[in-house]
């Protein structure tokens, strides 16, 4: 069998740039950000501090202190009481973006962020929804800090 496509090996010309050869992928955008997958870690930033909005809750936990080098990380959880999977991955896929363009947004490194949505934060106006993020991040480590500087006595 003879195969010429684009994926056939020893071709020069790439089709999708964003992809070199040994199958490695260059992001095509640098995100700063983690993100939390695992379900442990999502039970463990529950247990930590919360802040709420109209269109979600932020919750959050310092990591460790061998974390404090690493960048912060978020994760994201709609449940299905929000709606239909349509409407969940729409709530999921702006709450990524409004994390992304939260530009004064001051997440602390070694920290873990997740945002637990309400059905609003489809309907509330983008920039509303990253003006929330940055006063919930920002309440979140002055709560975390006072929190973190009365054990530290």
């Amino acid at each position: 069998m003879h195969s010429a496509g684009p994926s056939s090996a020893g071709t020069s010309s790439n089709p999708n740039p964003a992809k070199v050869p040994g199958g490695l992928k260059i992001p095509g955008r640098i995100n700063i950000l983690g993100r939390l997958k695992k379900r442990a870690e999502f039970l463990r930033v529950a247990k930590g501090r919360r802040f709420f909005t109209p269109a979600f809750a932020l919750q959050a936990t310092v990591r460790g202190p061998d974390a404090v080098i690493q960048s912060p990380r978020f994760g994201f959880t709609v449940t299905k009481k929000t709606g239909n999977s349509v409407e969940r991955n729409r709530i999921r896929r702006r709450l990524r973006e409004v994390v992304r363009q939260a530009q004064a947004m001051d997440a602390s490194p070694g920290y873990d962020y997740v945002i637990v949505a309400q059905r609003m934060a489809l309907a509330r106006p983008f920039a509303d929804l990253v003006t929330d993020v940055e006063r919930a991040v920002a309440e979140i480590n002055a709560k975390l800090g006072r929190k973190a500087s009365q054990t530290r006595t």
